[in-house]
């Protein structure tokens, strides 16, 4: 099998910060409550006129210069970032690749929610092991919700930390660093029609009725229902995506060196990272950018990088949950491998 390697990412945010008191002041929510409940010190809000489709050349832009890599050298383009983008009923991933310069690489559109990282990564995997002639997938992913927000609406409170950003990735087959491992995810799709902007599709099409009432931001049909349900299995399936991932690794949570997870409540946060037997200093929170649809783990793995957070020999699982709902797991082992490093954990042990 062909080892798949994240040789490279880079990431964008816009340059407006929004602080955790201007998040208070227009929700009404005490400063204190955002920083300490939310966990949230502030987001990054873009510009009227910078779209996801910008954010993510940004982010693309950013990766190929920084790792030398010709444009032209690029197979594929991968887009699975938020399904809101530029213009409705439209692709990102043809337009982003074609401002990039990529223009051998064909474009995929993986538009998705906040699980989109663990999922692109194995998309791209199971792309570059069975095309052969495929040599790399760039990965691109933006996010500009902070523009689908009603601050007024109680509601969609728990969506107040979502900010705007990019990331983006380079993934290659037959390399020997930074390998992607295992994947796995688990959906329950009886949470589907609770978070979504209500109109705008064929149910609710458009119209001048739809905008006087609000339609078109993000809300939750029924918070208690769907709190309620969430209490009950998304500790449990985050814990099992992650064990899932890890055992297609062939590695246990015991080896887990790093997590790259998305943007939610402190008190969530903190919970998995117990659940998962983890220090907290281990596991990356977003809390100055908020979240950002399925930008938040690469994110959070290339600052990580960055930052001297990850080593050579690490293992670092990537954990994402998204409405619909989706909870999904990818792990990379950090730095350069052996000669037989396209072999599991487990298939070393057993010789």
């Amino acid at each position: 099998m062909s080892r798949v390697g994240l040789s490279g990412t880079a990431h964008y945010l816009p340059e407006r910060w929004m602080t955790a008191a201007e998040v208070g002041a227009a929700s009404g929510i005490p400063e204190h409550v955002v920083v300490e409940k939310f966990g949230l010190r502030g987001k990054h809000i873009a510009a009227e006129d910078e779209h996801v489709s910008d954010m993510a050349v940004a982010a693309g832009d950013r990766l190929l210069e920084e790792h030398g890599v010709d444009p032209a050298s690029v197979g594929a383009v991968l887009y699975y970032g938020s399904t809101w983008k530029d213009y409705p009923v439209w692709q990102a991933a043809p337009w982003i690749a074609h401002r990039l310069g990529c223009s051998n690489a064909y474009a995929i559109e993986y538009d998705n929610v906040s699980m989109g990282t663990p999922v692109a990564l194995r998309l791209a995997r199971a792309l570059l092991t069975a095309e052969p002639e495929l040599r790399n997938v760039l990965v691109v992913a933006a996010c500009r919700e902070s523009y689908l927000l009603d601050y007024g609406n109680e509601r969609s409170r728990f969506m107040f930390n979502f900010g705007d950003g990019a990331v983006a990735g380079l993934l290659e087959a037959d390399v020997g660093r930074n390998l992607l491992l295992g994947s796995h995810a688990i959906t329950d799709g009886s949470f589907s029609l609770q978070v979504k902007v209500p109109a705008g599709g064929s149910v609710e099409p458009a119209s001048h009725e739809t905008v006087d009432r609000g339609r078109h931001y993000l809300d939750v049909a029924d918070p208690a229902q769907m709190k309620g349900g969430l209490d009950e299995v998304s500790l449990p399936n985050f814990v099992a995506a992650a064990e899932g991932a890890l055992a297609r690794s062939g590695a246990t949570l015991a080896e887990v060196s790093y997590l790259c997870g998305i943007h939610m409540k402190r008190s969530m946060h903190e919970a998995i990272v117990a659940a998962l037997g983890l220090p907290l200093e281990r596991a990356a929170y977003l809390d100055d950018t908020g979240h950002m649809s399925g930008v938040d783990p690469l994110l959070a793995l290339d600052r990580a990088v960055r930052g001297g957070k990850v080593a050579d020999g690490d293992l670092v699982l990537l954990l994402a949950a998204g409405t619909g709902y989706t909870w999904a797991a990818s792990t990379v082992r950090w730095g350069a491998a052996s000669g037989d490093a396209d072999q599991t954990t487990e298939e070393k042990r057993n010789g």
